[in-house]
């Protein structure tokens, strides 16, 4: 295929789709350029039904370059690539929770997308253009995929919305929203806000709509020109009398009764008698493809079970666990349960229950980030685990996946804009959430439970920060808003919509969906009912606490902030870090010293802050006229005694200011290491400093 391109304009730049070029045996491959930014996508698929049972299995993998950001990897022994870094995670979890529900859940052909970045500009994020890119390949390959789908980034700076910001642009403004879906609905928000109001994100949504429209009919017209025929797929299906008969044995066994209870536990166990029932019936009447037999079972099971779920709320407003459709289940949070640690927050909600700990470290202690797309420092991080316990399962326990970097990085957006600026609070902050309990919503657990948290450190945040995950029942006519969503309701619901922010507006969102999309009429709903459920869990958290606590733990280090003229910082530091490694030696303390001469002096104690204080005081003091100090003679010649008056700091005693009567011969009133108070009497214009023991004698 000879090398193909297509442009559109869009938010002020050329959106480049080229495809023949590049990576020819992919079912599917194109560039995406936006500015100087260029990504690949290369779909694939497997001919056959793939080994993994039980769901679709669609990899989707985002691979950065250092070389297209111009960089070498900043490892000393390593230059490969590595694990990906959370960022790559993120942006590749985006376009996973784009393009899957737009796949036949019945479909078991292994699906791989692989967006690598191949130039990277510093101003235009490959993220969107991964998501655009994945579904021009899916779209104009032979893949079966019901798309497009397309993806912009919208900001808001002094009141206006800018689509697609520059990175400056997104750091000065109030609004990082990614948006992406199909022509008419939006399919997968991932938002960071500074408080935004909901009607104004309804605008924003709105704003970046009518841009995934015009790419999504973009792309379509792609394929429309080169766009394979579509394969057959490899589905998970029986015959119809046999989906019919299990679908019987499910209803006549009371699968509409043991959805609906309380208790999660309960419903397991009786979903689980159920299936086996269903079990006993496949083993008893075939002897062939058993295997394959329960799985299209399981997959009857599945289908089943949400137009129950369907059918009860849309027509009759009925939860399984009996709430109204608004009602958030029972809330309990508490602070201060951790005799040792800095700051706890336990907040639970139903049978679902996040334990957040808050750590403050030294300026130092930050965490260093090396990209493909940024070298930078960062000093609050949040953490989330996510233990096989908290669902009642028995599996290995191994480092974070998609889901828990997901989370995590949820929690930590939601609360960035409040947290107190490096000059009002220098501390580094490490939260780390332990979901010890699960059922729905464990993200915007943490969320409530690092607000307690932090409050309980004595983090002096702005305000309160609560979260909701809210979930929507869609039918051919009509739609239900659910409110804090349990698990079985998220499995069998159509969308995932998580809510945080203050009483002043949003600060984060999230949302995922199991059908085509949502329209702008159900998200307003959404956000409507959110706002009214997220004031009533504020309501709960400034119950258990108020305000932060005007004091910080005991086992919390001190810090204390000096500012020196940037000139003196070699004083500090000395030759080789003789002088503040001594200082650190002598005192136990940690010392952090930035370009502009802000030094940071952590300590267990403040005692011996204060002691490395006086002593970094004493090596950046400006010596001025006037002033008196009790200097140490260092050498003597036959004009006078130099004496140092500070660290590092000595200064001239001429033979006619050293006593009050004349004196031939310095040695007849000091000697080496004599202490004597003297006053600087001048210092000249080459910064020589000149001492009188004179004058102090004459004033006595």
């Amino acid at each position: 295929m000879q090398a193909k391109k297509w442009s559109l304009q869009i938010g002020g730049r050329i959106l480049e789709v080229e495809t023949g070029l590049l990576a020819g045996q992919a079912n599917g491959s194109v560039t995406v350029r936006y500015g100087d930014t260029v990504v690949l996508a290369a779909a694939t698929m497997s001919k056959g039904a793939s080994r993994i049972s039980g769901y679709f299995p669609l990899m989707v993998d985002f691979e950065e370059r250092y070389y297209a950001a111009g960089k070498i990897k900043g490892s000393r022994f390593i230059k490969r690539e590595g694990r990906p870094s959370d960022d790559a995670v993120l942006a590749g979890r985006a376009v996973d929770r784009t393009v899957r529900p737009l796949f036949n859940s019945r479909m078991r052909n292994d699906v791989q997308i692989i967006c690598t970045v191949l130039s990277y500009d510093g101003e235009n994020d490959p993220d969107i253009l991964s998501i655009i890119a994945a579904s021009t390949a899916l779209s104009i390959s032979n893949i079966p995929w019901n798309g497009p789908v397309a993806a912009v980034r919208v900001g808001q700076l002094k009141g206006e919305f800018i689509l697609n910001p520059v990175n400056g642009e997104l750091e000065e403004g109030n609004l990082d929203l990614v948006l992406s879906g199909t022509e008419d609905k939006i399919n997968m928000v991932e938002c960071g806000a500074k408080e935004v109001p909901e009607d104004e994100m309804l605008k924003a949504f709105a704003f970046g709509q009518e841009a995934v429209k015009k790419i999504a009919s973009f792309v379509k017209e792609i394929q429309k020109e080169i766009g394979k025929e579509k394969m057959a797929p490899a589905l998970v299906e029986g015959t119809p009398e046999f989906e019919a008969k299990v679908k019987e044995i499910l209803m006549t066994e009371g699968l509409a009764e043991a959805l609906y209870d309380k208790d999660k536990k309960v419903i397991e166990e009786k979903t689980k008698a159920i299936q086996e029932k269903v079990g006993e019936y496949i083993t008893s009447n075939f002897s062939e493809k058993i295997e394959k037999l329960k799985e299209v079972a399981e997959i009857v099971f599945e289908e089943v079970s949400d137009e129950i779920v369907h059918e009860n709320i849309l027509n009759k407003e009925q939860r399984p666990d009996g709430r109204k459709l608004d009602e958030i289940r029972n809330i309990d949070c508490q602070v201060g349960i951790l005799p040792r640690t800095h700051g706890t927050g336990l907040f639970t909600r139903g049978e679902t229950q996040a334990l957040t700990v808050t750590t403050l470290g030294s300026p130092g202690d930050q965490q260093v980030i090396d990209t493909m797309e940024v070298d930078m420092k960062k000093r609050y991080i949040h953490l989330y685990n996510f233990p096989p316990y908290s669902v009642g399962e028995v599996r290995p326990m191994r480092g974070p996946g998609r889901r828990e970097v997901g989370h995590g990085a949820l929690a930590e957006k939601a609360l960035v804009p409040v947290l107190p600026s490096k000059d009002e609070f220098p501390y580094t902050i490490l939260l780390v959430s332990e979901v010890l309990s699960s059922n729905g919503s464990s993200s915007m657990a943490s969320t409530c439970g690092s607000t307690l948290s932090l409050m309980d450190a004595g983090v002096p945040i702005k305000r309160p920060v609560s979260g909701i995950a809210m979930g929507i029942i869609v039918g051919k006519d009509k739609f239900k808003v659910l409110t804090d969503i349990q698990g079985l309701e998220d499995h069998y619901g159509d969308m995932d919509f998580k809510a945080a922010g203050t009483e002043n507006g949003l600060t984060a969102l999230q949302m995922d969906v199991k059908v085509d999309g949502v329209t702008l009429e159900m998200l307003e709903a959404v956000l409507k009912q959110s706002h009214s459920n997220r004031m009533d869990i504020l309501k709960k958290i400034t119950a258990a606490i108020p305000a932060p606590r005007t004091e910080m733990s005991q086992y919390a280090p001190r810090i204390i902030i000096m500012h020196i003229n940037p000139e003196k910082i070699r004083n500090v530091i000395g030759t080789g870090g003789k002088i503040i490694n001594e200082i650190i030696d002598e005192t136990g303390v940690q010392i952090d010293i930035e370009d502009d001469g802000s030094i940071f002096i952590t300590s267990p104690d403040e005692a011996s802050a204060q002691k490395a204080q006086e002593w970094i005081d004493n090596l950046t003091h400006e010596v001025k006229a006037g002033e008196i100090f009790n200097a140490k003679v260092t050498r003597i010649m036959n004009f006078g005694a130099f004496a140092e008056i500070l660290p590092g700091q000595e200064g001239l005693i001429h033979i006619s200011e050293i006593a009050d009567r004349r004196i031939d011969r310095v040695e007849d009133v000091l000697k080496i290491g004599d202490i004597i108070p003297v006053k600087v009497k001048e210092i000249d214009q080459q910064g020589r400093i000149n001492l009188s023991a004179r004058l102090l004698r004459n004033s006595e």
